[in-house]
């Protein structure tokens, strides 16, 4: 049985400079550039053809903020730079930057005028960024109340 992937695209990147909106109409242009450079994406074997096929976790689920999914990385894309219509990390339902790349008490990088975050857990920067799943916690919220992990095996 193929289990259907629908996507949440998630950018996690590794930066040293990056560029930030000025307005709310250039975060838009670039938020549509993304959404363009990653429709074929939609398609999880797409993904994997083009070198997605890092699983980096299990889906994952906090019972009380929702869900991320299940995030696959371009490993040869997590290279210190970071581009918006290039996203590094792809989340599926059924956002990366090591901490050994950019150290934990830098300055967090930028994208989308967004600041990434850091998880300690996985040690490294991330930035959520929901452009193909409607996320009513915002669209650079970690957590997604609307995605499941009800279908993960």
């Amino acid at each position: 049985m193929r289990m259907r992937h629908s996507l949440a695209l998630t950018v996690l990147a590794v930066a040293t400079a990056c560029s930030s909106p000025t307005s709310s109409s250039e975060l838009s242009r670039e938020i549509n550039a993304l959404r363009a450079s990653t429709t074929r994406y939609q398609s999880f074997d797409a993904a994997v053809a083009d070198g997605y096929g890092t699983k980096l976790t299990d889906c994952m689920v906090d019972s009380s903020l929702g869900g991320m999914g299940v995030h696959y990385a371009k490993s040869t894309l997590i290279d210190g730079t970071v581009s918006v219509t290039t996203p590094q990390v792809l989340l599926y339902e059924p956002h990366i930057i090591p901490y050994t790349l950019r150290s934990r008490s830098a300055t967090p990088p930028v994208l989308f005028g967004q600041q990434f975050k850091q998880n300690d857990g996985f040690q490294l920067w991330g930035l959520h960024a929901w452009v193909w799943r409607n996320n009513p916690s915002g669209l650079f919220a970690d957590w997604n109340p609307s995605v499941s992990c009800n279908a993960a095996h």
